[in-house]
This record gives structure tokens, sequence and C-alpha cells, in this order.
């Protein structure tokens, strides 16, 4: 079990630029204005130390997280402009009320893009319209619903073989590596390709490897949900470019048969009758690509260091029934891919008691809403078979509800299953201790998954 966080020790210590989205949020600069609304920080505010890219927040976000919901659930960060609302209750009603919490930001770059990254992004052609996260128009319900039908019940379970022999494939090369070398990376060899691979059949994507387009999709996130120095900016912005040029090209090619994705997205008519656009087919490609296998391959990252951490579970969901599941739907409560997501008001509204205007960039502490006592007993325990562990918000709730979520669910408890069948006497490294773990706004994860062979066992072949 894990025991309860402490207290952050900030709180007993301490005495916009324009994106191919629109308007950005501001960054670090947006701290000037922040005492004219209420915002500053100094010491008389407990979350003055708060740095959501800090290297403390990241490693260990639930001191913060419980602490702002006990003390200041509807808070407002200077060195973002961003209120950051952690009740389950509050994140609840802003994603079941689109109409005063409209989702226009929800793709806005977090750090203000330079010149450069956008004369860049310019020259590829780079304009991703409203599609499905971020679109509150008439013509999100019809996008959504050919979207969704890729991935409903019945797709999902006719891909489970699909994700094991893909799944099984990668465990081989573990194996091999395990064997010769006593040590491997299940998130570089493993979790991260897994549902690339996976998604591009299913999807009926081909001439593209799938390293390209990890790197495509992992460039995406951080050049949107990072803090990247302008220099890197540059880069992300190359590779980005890149990937937007690539889904242009594979949107134009009409001849896609139209049972598949490609094909229904560019044969989809709006509410006016009107053949979809070409530049919001690529923005829904470009939303259902990344949030496909980047924030999926996040998650598995995340199941099998959890799974590997946890006393006296590891190797039991591979022939457990039903513990696999059970165990990823923990983490998606406790600890899912995407942390936060945001939102904006449409008018002046109250909430959580606190009267916010028009206008309002909020931040909506997913990761924290999972360890909210007020909806999960001992919230700090990972407790598999957890009655309402399915009531948690890690894939929203509502008209933006991730469409993907139960493709996500299965692809993880296959991974797992499959993981721990395979490798039944493999164990965390002490490297694990000190990984390096994603860093973005809204996406955290293990960068790495170091095993080795435990003495007892080795891997099965």
């Amino acid at each position: 079990m894990t025991s309860a966080p402490s207290r952050p020790a900030a709180l007993t210590d301490t005495a916009s630029g324009l994106c191919p989205y629109g308007e950005a949020t501001r960054g670090a600069a947006g701290a000037s204005d922040a005492a004219g609304r209420g915002g500053a920080s100094g010491p008389q505010d407990p979350f003055g130390l708060l740095d959501l890219f800090g290297e403390g927040f990241v490693r260990d976000p639930y001191p913060w997280l419980d602490s702002l919901r006990a003390e200041a659930p509807v808070h407002r960060d200077p060195a973002t402009g961003l209120w950051l609302i952690s009740r389950y209750e509050d994140i609840r009603r802003v994603l079941l009320d689109p109409a005063a919490f409209r989702p226009d930001n929800a793709q806005h770059a977090i750090t203000p893009l330079g010149v450069p990254a956008l004369r860049v992004l310019a020259r590829a052609g780079f304009r991703v319209r409203p599609a499905l996260a971020n679109n509150a128009s008439a013509s999100h319900a019809g996008l959504r619903r050919v979207v969704t039908r890729f991935f409903n019940a019945e797709r999902v379970a006719a891909a489970v073989p699909v994700i094991e022999r893909v799944a099984d494939e990668l465990l081989d090369t573990v194996c091999t590596e395990i064997d010769t070398t006593d040590g491997s990376d299940l998130f570089g060899a493993f979790a991260h390709t897994l549902p690339c691979r996976v998604m591009m059949e299913l999807l009926g994507i081909h001439g593209l490897d799938t390293t390209t387009l990890v790197r495509w999709s992992d460039a995406s996130l951080e050049l949107f949900w990072g803090r990247p120095s302008p220099e890197r900016q540059l880069e992300l912005a190359a590779l980005v470019g890149e990937f937007h040029q690539w889904l242009t090209s594979l949107v134009s090619d009409r001849t896609a048969p139209a049972d598949s994705f490609v094909g229904a997205l560019v044969r989809h008519r709006l509410p006016d009758g009107e053949l979809l656009d070409l530049e919001t087919a690529v923005g829904a490609c470009f939303f259902v690509f990344i949030a496909g296998q980047s924030t999926t391959g996040q998650l598995i990252a995340t199941v099998l260091r959890s799974a590997l951490a946890e006393p006296g579970l590891w190797p039991r969901p591979g022939h457990e029934e039903g513990l696999a599941k059970a165990w990823v739907e923990e983490v998606l409560r406790r600890e899912p891919p995407v942390t936060t997501w945001r939102r904006v008001t449409a008018h002046a509204v109250e909430l959580g008691g606190t009267p916010l205007p028009a206008g309002a960039e909020l931040l909506l502490m997913l990761m924290g809403s999972g360890s909210d006592p007020e909806v999960f007993e001992n919230p700090e325990e990972m407790r598999p078979h957890r009655a309402n562990s399915r009531h948690h918000l890690a894939f929203g709730v509502g008209r933006h509800r991730c469409p993907g979520a139960s493709l996500a669910r299965t692809e993880a408890a296959v991974a797992l299953r499959a993981a721990a069948r395979r490798l039944p006497g493999v164990r965390l490294t002490a490297e694990a201790a000190h990984s390096p773990v994603l860093d973005l706004l809204s996406f955290r994860a293990p960068l790495r998954v170091p095993v080795a062979s435990s003495p007892e066992g080795s891997p099965a072949l």
C-alpha cells in the first residue's frame, strides 16, 4: 500500500503569444499582472512556491494536490494565469457544462511560441482547426460519432487478438534482451511502441514506421504542453510541421476506402451539408493519432511501473482473472497519464464558492480529482476491485469524454497481463527510483521502466 503523502515543504517553509490554435495562455510573464487580479504570490500565499513544471511537483504532485483541494480548491496560479480546479465535484461540474465552461483553450500552447518557431510551422502549412477536444461548435457531435465508430466496444473486442499478437512480438525482443544483457527498458521496448503499432493496424495506416509517428506525436505534446526553450521550440516545430504535412497528404488522398478511418472522415458532412474541410479533418487526425498512441503508451508505462513496484502484486496479473483490468482502473484513478485539462469560462460564474470572470482560463486537476477523499475512501491506497474506481475522471465526462477510453483500457490491461505472464521473474532496478518523468502540463508518466531478472526467476520464453 502507498502511504499518505506528506505536506509540501512550500506550505510550511514559505514566509501571451499566439500559436496555431489561437491565443495561448500566458507563461511566466503573466505573473506580472497577477497582483491586479488577486493572484499575486508572496508571504501571504501558501502556494507561492508551486511550480507546475518544477521537479518537486512533477516527481510527487500529491501533497500539492491534496493541499490545493483542502485549502484552495479554486486557486489562481500567477505563473501561468490559470485557475487550478482541484475538487472532484467542481471538475465534474465544469466538464458537464460545456456552455458555461468552453473547451476553446484545450489545445492552446501553454508556453507562447516565438516568431521563429511560428515561421517554421507556417512554412509547413500548419493550422489545425477545432475538431474534437477543442471544438464547441455544432460540428463536434457529428465528428465525434465518426471517431467513436472506430473505437466502440465491438471494434475494441475484435482488436484484442491484434493487441495480444503485437504485445507478444514486442515481448519476444524484451525477453531476448534480458537474457542477453540481464536488463531492458519496458517503456522504450514495449509500452511506447505497442499502442502505436496497434493503432496503425486498426486504422489502416501504412507506409510509415512507428518510430517516426512516435517522434512526431511526442514532439507535438512537448511543443504545446511543455516549457521548451526558444531553441528547442525550433526543433519541435520542424517535427510538428513534418507531422502535419504527412497528415495533410494522408487526408488529401480521396481514394481511402469508405470503411477506413480516413475514408470516413473525408466523406463526413457537416451540419450544413458540406463535406468536411481538409483542415478540420487533419485536426481530427492530429488529436486521434496523438491520443491513440502517445497517451496510451504513457498509461501502459505507468501501469507496468506501478504493478512492478507494488509489494506482492507481480506477476499475479498474468494469471489472476480480472486483476489486470482492475489494476489499470486504479492507475487511471490515482495516476492517469492525462493529469490536467483546460477550459475557459463563457461568462462570469461562481465555482466552488469563488467568483470567476468571463474568459477565466481553468486548469482541471484530473489527477487530483481521483484522490478526493470525499469520493474515494483512502485514496492514497491502490485497491484493485475498488467498488467505485470507474467513477474517476481520467477520460473526462460528458460530451467531450475521450472516445478512445475503451481501447486505452483494453490495451493497458492486455499489456500488463502479457508482460506479467512473459516476464514473471523480473523486478524494477534501483535506477527506476531516479528515472526521468514526463513533465508536461497535462501529461505525466515514467520515461523509463528499467527491469532486470530477479534472483528467483527469469523471463518466460
